[in-house]
């Protein structure tokens, strides 16, 4: 775990290594440096390349690309003649008319609603730090943010999708429509801003006094 010391964002910190629990000091990293342990080589800390601006304009393209994933048709599936316009939100309402309640609320979290929270709250954070501007609940969406991570399985959703595929494609004929390709790119772009956001970097720039991070 990390125990911030100072509130300057030049002082080093003391921090115990997630993996071995060697206790060591990190001075304050320069954007692209990473900080790792010096009994194991477990990393502890990293500044990724680009500072705030980087995953700010990442997490904005994402959430441009989930807007899209939902407003335009997912699948198009052409069934003797007749069409079914399927979206994303109308999977959710699909299983709900079939019986499937509690999957329909997974599905509405894990494609929908978790992605979207997530999105928002990261990109609340970095506004805020980035801009230097005190908005409301900041360091609690912050906090929150660790706990929404869990919930964002587009990946998961988009591997059921391939599955679908298999099993129709001897039933129907399936058109791809252009929220597909949008939710696509959300997984990508997702994975590029996650790998970018560095929470313990925005705890620094928030300047928490003993607020306590998890080292990996």
């Amino acid at each position: 775990m990390k125990h911030p010391q100072q509130n300057d964002n030049t002082a080093s910190e003391l921090m115990a290594c997630h993996e071995c629990d060697a206790l060591q000091r990190i001075p304050a990293l320069p954007p692209g440096r990473v900080a790792r342990c010096r009994s194991c080589g477990h990393v502890l800390l990293r500044n990724p390349k680009g500072g705030l601006d980087r995953p700010l304009a990442l997490y904005t393209a994402a959430l441009i690309l989930l807007v899209l994933a939902n407003a335009f048709p997912f699948l198009t599936l052409d069934i003797s003649g007749r069409e079914e316009i399927t979206t994303l939100f109308g999977a959710s309402v699909g299983l709900y008319r079939a019986g499937m309640g509690e999957l329909a609320v997974v599905v509405l979290i894990t494609s929908i609603l978790g992605p979207a929270l997530l999105i928002i709250s990261c990109l609340y954070v970095l506004l805020s730090v980035r801009f230097n501007k005190p908005l409301p609940a900041v360091r609690p969406a912050l906090s929150w943010v660790s706990y929404l991570e869990p919930w964002g399985m587009l990946d998961v959703f988009m591997l059921g999708v391939l599955v679908s595929f298999v099993k129709l494609a001897g039933m129907a004929t399936i058109h791809i429509g252009p929220s597909l390709y949008a939710f696509v790119a959300l997984i990508l772009v997702g994975a590029a801003a996650t790998a970018n956001f560095e929470p313990h970097i925005l705890w620094q720039r928030l300047g928490i006094p003993g607020k306590t991070h998890h080292a990996g």
